[in-house]
């Protein structure tokens, strides 16, 4: 099964970028490729669903997996989405820097997909989807000033 895979140092203690990071229907505020999110099911614990619209007008409807936050991680599955995907499982997961007060933040995804579509799934997720995501996260953390 194809995987995908992106991290980033982001500039904010580990707390602070989990709470962020946990809020399942919070996307919108630091992802650039989300337009909205609407949550299904009231509050963000396991068995949540969302309903996510992508800027090209999309939707992707999730469900959170599982909510750990102690270890300060989370995992979603895809129940519906416009990607040629089945059996979709992601985890993200924040971890301090204690040397710099910083999080060290990874995003990983494991699915199923036909075998001549598994190259370019796996460069939109890593590249597009969390590599973008946690730029998006890392800025939300350090806007820049104009």
């Amino acid at each position: 099964m194809p995987e995908a895979f992106a991290s980033a140092i982001i500039p904010a203690d580990a707390a602070a970028v989990w709470a962020v990071v946990r809020d399942f229907d919070g996307l919108p505020r630091w992802h650039p490729a989300i337009a909205s999110s609407e949550l299904e099911t009231p509050g963000d614990s396991v068995g949540a669903v969302r309903r996510l619209t992508l800027g090209d007008g999309g939707q992707v409807r999730e469900l959170l997996a599982s909510l750990d936050d102690t270890a300060r991680s989370l995992t979603y599955e895809i129940l519906t989405s416009p990607f040629p995907v089945r059996l979709y499982r992601s985890t993200m997961r924040v971890v301090p820097v204690t040397t710099t007060g910083e999080s060290f933040v990874e995003w990983g995804v494991v699915f199923d997909c036909d075998s001549g579509d598994a190259e370019q799934l796996t460069e939109l997720f890593g590249q597009g989807v969390f590599a973008g995501g946690l730029t998006g996260l890392g800025a939300h953390f350090s806007p820049s000033v104009e």
